[in-house]
């Protein structure tokens, strides 16, 4: 097929796009490029053809010719979506139900959404199939319920989207994040000899590595359509859903001669909730998770070893997508509603672009 990743530079996309490539999918990208400078010093990127864009500025020229759209561009996390509601919500929700429209305008037969299993919540100890209700409470989990619902009503006989609800990410990657629980407990133990935990360590969390996410994506892409038409999935397995304490406690095996210990005003986490991955293992049979929290801490721990990373340096803008984009807010590279500044935005648009073909593909 021909693919167009949107966030194709961002956490996920830079393993997921030497996948699809390696599917044999032709595989083009959208960016809006905030996080170029923030890769790891071990690990390189795939070059592929893509189109400079902020998502909320998508045309119907960048979406016509392609067969499916892969949807990971979105304002990552909770403290951002924190930071100004209304902006993860403008990204989230109503730029994603745009690029959906245009999409099934365009003529896209297939439509995968990164969603998340932070809409689930608060939900206690039960574990939620894909039918369960719905309980965020960050803005984050919120835009992710509102995208999927209005995604949903664009579903027709012509265009197929999938909601692909992931676990809490994890694992190692070109642009590394810190501020995912595995990979931050992880670089607090190889650099202090401490597991720093910022809550309690009660709640729930299912966890799954970058590496099973993107194999689920090629997985759908894969299937028959009418098996994964205007459906939902839980991305994960059963077995790793974890009390952050356990996960902890996995890093303590994986890490030498480390301790835990509490922050200050570490208090129970409202967001709490275990997720049965029971559909996805059932109607994509070729979806097998590989990963474990243990074997993931020893991924990180490797990598960390070989980095020579400091506290300052992964508690830093970097790697902590809110102090990036806050950094460049005050380096006056970046609005306040993150778009680039006219002066940055117009260096991008004089680089040489690649060619991007837009022929068609019947492939479905």
């Amino acid at each position: 097929m021909r693919v167009l990743v949107t966030g194709h530079q961002g956490y996920i996309g830079a393993v997921m796009v030497p996948l699809l490539i390696q599917e044999g999918h032709e595989v083009v990208g959208l960016d809006t490029g905030l996080f170029e400078g923030c890769s790891f010093p071990f690990g390189s990127t795939v070059t592929i053809p893509a189109i400079r864009r902020d998502l909320r500025d998508v045309t119907p020229e960048d979406v016509s010719g392609f067969d499916a759209v892969v949807h990971l561009a979105n304002i990552s996390n909770d403290p951002i979506g924190n930071l100004n509601p209304d902006l993860t919500f403008e990204v989230n929700h109503r730029a994603t139900v745009r690029l959906a429209e245009l999409s099934r305008e365009a003529g896209v037969k297939r439509f995968l959404f990164s969603s998340s299993c932070s809409l689930y919540g608060a939900a206690g100890d039960a574990p939620l199939t894909e039918e369960a209700a719905f309980n965020p409470v960050t803005p984050y989990g919120e835009a992710k319920v509102l995208a999927e619902r209005d995604i949903s009503a664009l579903a027709c006989d012509g265009f197929s989207p999938t909601h692909m609800r992931n676990a809490t990410a994890y694992g190692m990657s070109p642009r590394l994040r810190f501020d995912l629980v595995l990979n931050n407990l992880v670089a607090w133990a190889v650099t202090t000899g401490q597991i720093y935990m910022k809550s309690d360590g009660s709640p729930w969390r299912p966890i799954v590595h970058i590496r099973d996410i993107s194999q689920a994506f090629a997985c759908v892409l894969r299937a028959p359509v009418e098996d994964v038409h205007n459906q939902a999935f839980n991305v994960g397995r059963s077995e790793e859903n974890y009390r952050i304490r356990e996960i902890a406690e996995a890093v303590g095996q994986v890490v030498p001669g480390c301790e835990v210990a509490f922050a200050d005003d570490a208090s129970p986490d409202k967001r709490s909730y275990q997720v049965n991955f029971d559909k996805i293992r059932t109607v994509l049979p070729d979806f097998r998770p590989e990963w474990t929290a243990r074997k993931g801490a020893a991924e990180v721990y490797a990598a960390l070893r070989q980095a020579e990373l400091t506290p300052e340096d992964f508690e830093g803008r970097r790697y902590r997508r809110i102090k990036h984009l806050l950094g460049l807010m005050e380096a006056g590279r970046l609005t306040t509603d993150l778009r680039w500044t006219p002066e940055r935005a117009d260096r991008a648009a004089h680089r040489p672009k690649p060619r991007v073909h837009t022929r068609r593909r019947t492939t479905s």
